[in-house]
């Protein structure tokens, strides 16, 4: 098929600019609301859609600008909007992730509507604590390429300085993974992933979190961790609690998110007048950041006894080291069915992967019929889905926030409060 020259008209979920031609939609990787470019279908086996990626920018929007993060510039699969001046991008995921909400959430134009995207930090760089490179075969260090297996080598501009130094001097053996992490005390943490099974490749994407949480539940056997630098846990620090998690467990990202994350959650329990002694019920709750903040959170209700569910063990056991001076219970196992024999929550706080909550959570929440309920979603359309059917049995989106939680990229972390 020729090249085709397409008029932008506007930007999707996903991050992919939307146009069309004869009259079938065409998602074009890299372009933006308002230009016109000649794009190549690279995707073709949609009969409603085609994917196309830029061969040129004809006109282009206001807003791009040269790209701020070398190895995506490179092709790595990092940060795809480096293109994009900040607060341009901010918009664009504030509106994408309304139309989502509307679209799919089905929320009805009375839904609340966001004030925007707020920025975690003061600038889009430099803000990631924590990532992961691979190991080539002949010991080459590097992120994986945009929808590609081979390695680019150019540094990405999101980890904080010093996170990637002397990373090609490692000594990762071939097929492994590193993953990296600094803690709030500034030291600097290496562990190596085992090359995965074939197992562990099925489940291969982005979704890691939620990978690891079906693998950990299901008791498969984990990949094999060697040190390379540093401890095998990274402290971490919130307010006046810190928390020692494996190199390898989960972490927020950006340095700032947890903070920022915690106090958003208190704002929104305080702004639908939760007010007394609140039991709690914290969803995959991990390490129990959440928890800690509500416990701590000094408005109009006090945290009387709080029940964290998870499938990590170290990420539970972090949480009743952390929490041994708060009324806290953790509960390792899946939360559709651990639930079932917990107390009676007045609030439920749930943070799920990226896949969602999904309907069996969902509908476990509702049926223990809290006061109030903050859902957090990473991925927009899986937010979507899950407040379609909080709604669709009584629950009401009252105020929502959305957070540049990846600066550079079209993730948009959100967080909305519910009640009856």
């Amino acid at each position: 098929m020729p090249d085709l020259d397409l008029d932008v008209t506007g930007y999707a979920n996903g991050g992919a600019g939307v146009a069309r031609h004869d009259g079938r939609v065409v998602f074009v990787t890299g372009a933006l609301p308002g230009e016109r470019v000649r794009a190549r279908i690279v995707d073709d086996n949609h009969a409603s859609y085609a994917r196309a990626a830029i061969v040129e920018v004809v006109d282009a929007n206001e807003h791009r600008i040269d790209p701020q993060c070398p190895a995506a510039a490179a092709g790595a699969g990092c940060c795809d909007l480096s293109f994009v001046d900040a607060p341009y991008a901010r918009e664009l995921g504030a509106n994408a992730l309304h139309d989502v909400l509307t679209r799919i959430g089905r929320l009805g134009p009375d839904a609340p509507r966001s004030p925007g995207v707020e920025a975690l930090g003061d600038r889009p760089a430099g803000w990631r604590v924590r990532t992961r490179l691979a190991v080539g075969a002949d010991g080459t260090v590097g992120l994986r390429g945009r929808k590609s297996a081979d390695l680019v080598t150019v540094p990405c501009a999101a980890p904080v300085p010093g996170l990637l130094d002397g990373v090609a001097a490692l000594g990762g053996a071939p097929g492994t993974e590193l993953v990296l992490a600094v803690g709030s005390d500034g030291r600097r943490h290496i562990a190596e992933l085992a090359a995965p099974t074939r197992a562990h490749k099925r489940g291969r994407g982005r979704d890691r979190r939620g990978r690891a949480q079906r693998a950990r539940s299901a008791r498969t056997a984990p990949r094999a961790v060697r040190a390379i630098e540093g401890d095998g846990h990274v402290d971490y620090a919130v307010g006046d609690r810190t928390w020692s998690i494996p190199v390898t467990g989960f972490w927020q990202a950006h340095r700032n998110a947890p903070a920022v994350y915690s106090a958003a959650a208190a704002d929104l329990l305080d702004a639908v007048g939760v007010s007394g002694d609140v039991h709690l019920w914290d969803l995959y709750g991990g390490a129990g950041v959440f928890t800690a903040a509500l416990c701590g959170a000094g408005r109009g209700f006090t945290v009387s006894g709080s029940d964290i569910v998870d499938t990590d063990p170290s990420a539970l056991a972090a949480a009743e080291r952390t929490l041994a001076d708060e009324p806290v219970l953790t509960h390792r196992g899946p939360v559709a069915t651990t639930v079932a024999d917990l107390e009676h929550p007045d609030v439920v706080v749930s943070d799920p992967p990226r896949s969602g909550a999904g309907a069996d959570v969902v509908d476990a929440i509702v049926a223990a019929s809290p006061t109030a309920v903050v859902h957090v979603g990473c991925d927009a359309a899986s937010f979507a889905r899950d407040l379609g059917r909080f709604a669709v049995q009584g629950y009401r989106v009252r105020e929502w926030r959305g957070f540049e939680a990846f600066p550079m990229t079209h993730h948009v972390e959100a967080m909305a409060v519910l009640t009856r």
